[in-house]
């Protein structure tokens, strides 16, 4: 299982674990699952998909930031 954890300046987003977690990166979307390698990729205006081991499908409209896939945790942050 992934643990995710997305941060804006705001506010946390969502702190918890997942399936997997798509992401609109700076060359082009991609998708990360359980032992994804290590990465530390920028963001573009696009939408964050991700599943959470309870529930349905969520997205969430991001204007941009960066993610960080290091041992099943997932870190991001973004702009709303």
């Amino acid at each position: 299982m992934l643990k995710l954890k997305i941060i804006s300046p705001e506010r946390i987003v969502f702190d918890g674990e997942v399936k997997r977690v798509v992401v609109p990166g700076t060359l082009g979307e991609f998708e990360i699952l359980e032992n994804h390698a290590p990465i530390i990729s920028s963001l573009n205006n696009g939408v964050v998909t991700y599943v959470p081991s309870a529930g349905d499908t969520n997205t969430l409209q991001v204007c941009g930031g960066f993610v960080e896939v290091q041992k099943n945790q997932i870190s991001l942050c973004v702009e709303l």
